[in-house]
């Protein structure tokens, strides 16, 4: 029997990754627009984690039910590791995957490149019992075109590194065997199936007196 668990995301791409990488488990991932919550979550935190954390805590919180969340950003060395935790509104609040790029190419276009970045994704898993947390890192550098028609974010202008494909060349296979997103959530993946095992080990071992 599946174990239902919500993705404290609107985010139609992460959850698509995500539930692909669930695939092999026992967990059913549920986006929010699934369960009616289409309330956007205030990012406030200063980090990662911070904003991975609050997400999960407010849909727990009213829910009830096991959650993941993650927070994720792109870190270019020569902006001093922006836009961070603001990457999905580097060009505003109301900005597009198209707004974001255009400004990050113009904050570069006075730096020589190559222009060396991370992506950096901290997951969450939260019950009323537990909390896991996990990091996931990928190394790339930006380009100053636009190139693929996969992925989302800043995925049309990042390589790899070790590739020559962006992340919205490669197929979803292909990304979900290197992204920072894909790392995060394969660790979160295996510390949560442990969990469920040693939470199935305890109901069914007889109590000795």
């Amino acid at each position: 029997m599946n174990t239902e668990i919500i993705f404290a995301t609107n985010n139609l791409g992460k959850l698509k990754e995500v539930r692909n990488i669930f695939s092999d488990t026992k967990f059913k991932i549920i986006g929010l627009k699934e369960v009616g919550y289409n309330d956007e979550i205030e990012e406030t935190g200063n980090t990662f984690e911070a904003n991975a954390l609050l997400k999960a805590e407010t849909i727990f919180s009213k829910l009830k039910l096991p959650v993941i969340a993650d927070d994720s950003g792109l870190c270019v060395n020569q902006l001093n590791c922006e836009p961070g935790v603001y990457s999905a509104r580097y060009a505003g609040d109301k900005a597009s995957y198209l707004d974001n790029n255009l400004k990050l190419l113009s904050e570069l276009k006075n730096f020589r490149g190559p222009h060396f970045a991370k992506f950096i994704c901290t997951s969450v898993y939260l019950d009323k019992d537990h909390k896991i947390i996990t990091v996931g890192g990928l190394f790339g550098k930006i380009i100053n075109v636009f190139r693929g028609e996969n992925g989302f974010g800043f995925d049309p202008i990042f390589v790899p590194r070790g590739y020559s494909k962006t992340l919205a060349e490669l197929d979803l296979n292909e990304k979900n065997s290197i992204s920072h997103r894909a790392k995060a959530f394969t660790a979160l993946k295996i510390k949560m199936k442990k969990l469920k095992l040693i939470y199935f080990i305890l109901i069914l071992t007889p109590v000795i007196n």
